[in-house]
Formats: structure tokens, C-alpha cells, sequence
């Protein structure tokens, strides 16, 4: 029997770059992947070792994180931001992915009148699933400014603000690396009765002033969402927290343990060893400014013309004449470059008129694409 409207996932959007990577693959020294934020520096030895030696992969973790994680996470956003948070007021997630992905199905089942998720209309693609995961509507806000970036609060329609469980931002944003007004936000969500959630995994790399955090406006209705992927290249070992408002943060803190949703021990360790420590986010920092200086700067000299972000570390190129479309700009890079990259639809039909570089490869792997690109005469 054939079952009729049951849910087919649709393509990850990363799999479709399957054929551009065979293309750029072909060249000697193979293919230089910028289509995926993956860190490919390392993470500090201290983190390592806690790793290694904390003794806590014999019994369950915590799932709300342990005294120690929460500890070093409120420290962090004290030291970081100037907020103070209450440890019970912050939980761990195993990775922020998974809570994207999760957060609206726990909160319809908290208020199942409202089925709308609310976000940035450039960006991130789990946001939208996760709305489509929790039998949610997924609702696009339009950018504030051309490139996609920000949210132009005021074209929200009030219907859909009144159906809202929950509004996404994400500051700076992937992909446009773009700033988001937090202010704004965290005083148009408690306005409607919307909950904001505020995913700021890049905000260590904040070029355009200060790093910012939602919870500088205070706690009320906003939840920040952290992760130590970007900040401490810890991508493959799953550790994240949650902070802000102490009822909401309790709510899915309970939820999500009785889900078995747990950072496992060791990861819990080297965590907040990598939370403690500043100095190696310092020198990470320099290193991603200093690959997306001298992409922009080979960009610019082939007549590719691209702005540094305000935060980030994408560059968010503007697809030239040249090309119909980003993909036919995407396969040229492939094909010449030898450097894999990000259609900008992949992040919604707004991104269209883009490509994402991700500058995650070591300078001397982009020193190659630009090699590539001059010898090749690869020029606007």
C-alpha cells in the first residue's frame, strides 16, 4: 500500500555539490573545500588531555551538563559580555545543530496553539527544518539590508507573529556574515508574545566591534544558543550550551533529558577547559582574518570585487555578469580554482544572487586556488 502524504526528507543541501567537487578534485592537488564552516585547525593540547583523562566515561552524564560545564559557560558569557547568568539558567546541548533542529518540536509541545517559526530569510538551513521537523510552519523574514543580512522586523505579518512560537537570529550571520540588531529584536519578541532565540556560534569572530550577545538587553523571553565548533574547533566532538531565560531554558533542559539527549563526560571536560581559556580564541581569530584578508584581496584582483564581513568567516560574493547564477560561478571556481564552494540559494532564494567561501583551509591550501586562478588568467 502506497501512504500518501508521509514526510520525504529533501536533499542535504551539501550533497548536491557532489559534481563540482569531482570537478575541482581533477586538478593536481586536488580539491580545496570552502563549502562547509568544518574547522581543520586544532584545538588547544589542554582540551585534548581533558579529553583523555576526566574519568567520566563510566557513568551517565548530566544531561542539563554538569556543575563544571555550567560553571565555565556563565563565567564565559560574564567575561565575554558582561551578563551575568545564573548556572542554573544555562544547559548543555551536543552541539547546537541538534537543539536548532529540535527547539521548535519541544516548544509546539509546550504551546501547541502556536506552529509558526519565524527566521532570517539568508541563513542557516536548519532553521527551517527544524520548524518542518516540529510540524511547524516555516516563516522567512525578510533581510534588512540587500546582501541578506539583519531582519526587517516591521515585515513580519502581525498573523504570523500571532501564530509564532519562536523567532531565529543569528548574529553574525552565516551566510552573509552580516549584524544583526539584538536590541531590536529581543523588544519585538516579548512585544508579541514570540520567544527569541539567538544562535551566536560566530560571535568570537566579530571583525565589526565588540562581540555581542542577546542577553546584553537581559534575560527575559531571549535564549543565546553557543558553540565551541567555531570558537575552539571542537566540531567533531558535539559540545554546546543554552543560556537565558530561566523558565524557558528549565522547560527544555527537563524535556530534553527525558529525550537522552546528553554531551558526553569527557566532552563535558574538555569543554569547559576550552571555555576557560581565551587565549587560543585570540590566535584563532587571527588566523581566520587573515585567510579572509587575502581571499577578498585575490578576489578583488581578478576583478571579483567582495567586502570583508562584519563577523564570520565567509566571505559572501556577489555572483559577477559573467556567470547566469551562482552554481554557473560555483562549477567556473570548481573547474579553475580547484576550490569548492556554496551556491548562495542553498541558504534561500534570497541568496541567490551569491556564493559563500567558507576560508577554513590552511593559507596554504588557498594560496593554491589563487594560483590556480591566476595561471589559469581567470579574470572578470
Amino acid at each position: 500500500m502506497t501512504v500518501t502524504g508521509s514526510f520525504q526528507p529533501p536533499p542535504y543541501p551539501y550533497d548536491r555539490l557532489g559534481d563540482l567537487r569531482a570537478l575541482a578534485d581533477a586538478l593536481s592537488g586536488g580539491v580545496v573545500d570552502c563549502s562547509v564552516g568544518t574547522p581543520c585547525d586544532a584545538p588547544p593540547l589542554s582540551v585534548i588531555r581533558a579529553l583523555a583523562v576526566s574519568g567520566t566515561e563510566r557513568g551517565y552524564p548530566a544531561s542539563a551538563g554538569g556543575p563544571g560545564l555550567r560553571r565555565a559557560a556563565a563565567d564565559w558569557l560574564q567575561r565575554r559580555f558582561e551578563v551575568a547568568v545564573d548556572p542554573a539558567a544555562v544547559a548543555a546541548c551536543v552541539g547546537t545543530k541538534e537543539f536548532v533542529a529540535s527547539t521548535a518540536h519541544y516548544l509546539h509541545l509546550r504551546d501547541p496553539i502556536r506552529d509558526t517559526v519565524l527566521y532570517p530569510a539568508v541563513s542557516y538551513p536548519t532553521y527551517a527544518m527544524g520548524a518542518t521537523l516540529g510540524e511547524c510552519r516555516a516563516v522567512a523574514v525578510p533581510p534588512a539590508t540587500p546582501d541578506g543580512s539583519g531582519l526587517n522586523l516591521s515585515a513580519i505579518d502581525p498573523a504570523d507573529a500571532e501564530r509564532a512560537l519562536l523567532l531565529w537570529v543569528n548574529s553574525p550571520a552565516n551566510p552573509s556574515g552580516g549584524l544583526t540588531d539584538l536590541g531590536a529584536a529581543a523588544q519585538w519578541g516579548p512585544r508579541n508574545g514570540v520567544l527569541v532565540f539567538s544562535d551566536e556560534c560566530y560571535t568570537e569572530f566579530t571583525w565589526d566591534g565588540p562581540p555581542r550577545s542577546i542577553l546584553n538587553t537581559g534575560l527575559h523571553g531571549v535564549v543565546a544558543v553557543h558553540s565551541l565548533s567555531k570558537r575552539s574547533n571542537m566540531a567533531g566532538v558535539r559540545a554546546g550550551f543554552f543560556a537565558g531565560d530561566p523558565d524557558i531554558v528549565s522547560y527544555l533542559r527537563d524535556v530534553r533529558q527525558h529525550a537522552g539527549l546528553m554531551v558526553p563526560g569527557p566532552v563535558q571536560a574538555a569543554a569547559a577547559v576550552a571555555l576557560a581559556d581565551d587565549e587560543h580564541v585570540e590566535a584563532q581569530r587571527a588566523r581566520y582574518f587573515e585567510r579572509l584578508s587575502f581571499f577578498a584581496a585575490q578576489l578583488t584582483s581578478l576583478g571579483c570585487p567582495v567586502d570583508l564581513p562584519a563577523g564570520g568567516f565567509y566571505l559572501w560574493v556577489p555572483v559577477p555578469s559573467r556567470w547566469p547564477d551562482a552554481w554557473a560561478m560555483a562549477e567556473d571556481l570548481a573547474r579553475v580554482g580547484g576550490v569548492l564552494v556554496s551556491p548562495g540559494d542553498l541558504y534561500g532564494e534570497a541568496g541567490a544572487g551569491f556564493v559563500r567561501i567558507a576560508l577554513v583551509q590552511p593559507m596554504v591550501r588557498l594560496r593554491l586556488v589563487a594560483e590556480r586562478l591566476h595561471a589559469a588568467g581567470w579574470a572578470i
